[in-house]
């Protein structure tokens, strides 16, 4: 048996998929040895076969393409803010802060306050 790896790096799980290609092994046992080592964690045999196209086609890295998106909104002058007006009033509700912060969804001022600023209901 081998060791497991936790919490493996998609692109690690990519690079092992481009070297036992490149060794000429068939996608099910690639697939088979990602289970041995990593696990739960392992990439789905079809992913496994999705990459295995992918480098056979000529693709070359492993990372992530950029992708197009919404830039995020959070950033550390909005949370300083944020933090500001809940220090101001200790008694706040998110209904209260969104009156304050018009441009901001309740979503993401929920996430600001809790995951950011790591504060909670007690």
């Amino acid at each position: 048996m081998f060791k497991e790896i936790e919490n493996p790096a998609a692109c690690e799980m990519r690079s092992v998929i481009r070297f036992l290609n490149a060794k000429n092994m068939k996608p099910v046992e690639i697939h088979r040895q990602l289970c041995d080592v990593y696990g739960e964690q392992a990439m789905s045999s079809s992913l496994v076969w999705r990459w295995v196209r992918l480098f056979n086609e000529g693709r070359e890295t492993v990372h992530d393409d950029p992708r197009s998106g919404r830039p995020s909104v959070v950033n550390e002058d909005l949370v300083l803010a944020v933090e500001e007006k809940i220090r101001e009033n200790r008694r706040f509700t998110i209904t209260s802060l969104s009156l304050h912060f018009p441009q901001i969804s309740r979503s993401l001022l929920h996430e600001i306050v809790s995951d950011e600023l790591g504060f909670r209901k007690l």
